[in-house]
């Protein structure tokens, strides 16, 4: 059996600098410290951190006075950020850039007028922070047919933004219904959406013109990896979410001469190697990688990490 690795696929720039983020931490100032909501969406990711020192909570009353604190990746609403100041708690903030440009650009559009709307996953904590970031009120829609019940009129000066884990592909329906509506209608460029999640569909979707099975390496709640999977079934292909190798069910291997594997963005790439010495318990395997784009985007980190001598971690706000 032949097994086609994604090219790229796991972890993405937003995700490395999150993580690194808590490791670093816990390096520099001693565990514990505690991280609002899932660092990221991948329980092995979540499981080595607690292991490491780090504690995960939903609230911030969860959280002791004084303790370093950390904002995930999918970033956090306003209200989160005040509360964090009021409290005097010294927060590091892990939010992947590409978030914190879509909340930059949403502020803006509303600063000029505009009324926005929020193309994303009602429940997502990218998109709650998103909404909370803004000081006015988001129309929220997640299919184009959504777009005909914004309760907006037809000639009102009208703005988008996506949630990051979605790419063109996903939006391209939804931007042309708001198109359709709207004559007054402001987006953000096309390069500006997650160039992950967009190379990462790519990819898959070429491996669905080889491969006779597609296993996706990510998390339950991960909306990227979800994605992933959804794309190998819209394109006729047996396709399955799976944590680790230990989810493989060997019925889905019979018949079966060539594998796609891939990762979602929150997945390490010791997750893809587990699923391949787990596919090596059912079959000889061959493993190859495909021809893809080589992602070299890196994110630096807090000023607070980045210098040794420091031994603080800035208080919201400074």
């Amino acid at each position: 059996m032949k097994v086609l690795l994604a090219q790229p696929r796991g972890f993405c720039a937003g995700v490395v600098r999150a993580v690194e983020i808590v490791e670093q931490s816990l390096v520099k100032f001693g565990a514990p410290v505690y991280v609002r909501h899932e660092i990221v969406h991948n329980r092995h990711v979540v499981e080595k951190l607690k292991r490491q020192g780090a504690v995960f909570v939903e609230s911030l009353s969860e959280i002791p006075d004084g303790a370093v604190t950390i904002f995930s990746a999918h970033g956090v609403a306003r209200s989160v950020v005040d509360e964090a100041a009021q409290r005097g708690l010294p927060v590091l903030d892990a939010t992947c850039p590409l978030v914190s440009k879509v909340h930059v650009q949403g502020k803006r559009y509303v600063a000029r007028g505009k009324a926005l709307v929020l193309i994303g996953h009602a429940g997502h904590p990218e998109v709650e922070g998103t909404i909370g970031q803004i000081d006015a009120r988001v129309h929220l829609v997640s299919t184009a047919e959504d777009v005909a019940g914004i309760d907006l009129p037809d000639d009102a000066p009208v703005a988008y933004v996506t949630q990051t884990t979605l790419s063109v592909d996903d939006t391209r329906g939804i931007i042309a219904a708001l198109q359709a509506r709207f004559a007054n209608l402001e987006g953000p460029d096309l390069s500006d959406i997650c160039y992950a999640t967009q190379h990462r569909q790519t990819a898959v979707r070429e491996l669905c013109e080889v491969v006779e099975l597609l296993l996706v390496v990510g998390g339950r709640n991960s909306s990227n990896s979800n994605r992933l999977r959804e794309i190998g079934v819209e394109r006729g292909i047996p396709s399955h979410l799976i944590a680790d190798g230990s989810e493989i069910d060997p019925d889905w291997l019979r018949g079966v001469e060539m594998v796609g594997l891939t990762a979602g963005a929150s997945a390490p790439e010791e997750l893809i190697l587990d699923v391949i010495a787990a596919l090596r318990q059912h079959a000889d395997i061959e493993v190859t990688q495909m021809n893809g784009i080589r992602e070299d985007v890196e994110f630096r980190l807090p000023q607070e990490l980045r210098n040794p001598s420091g031994g603080t971690v800035a208080q919201p706000g400074e």
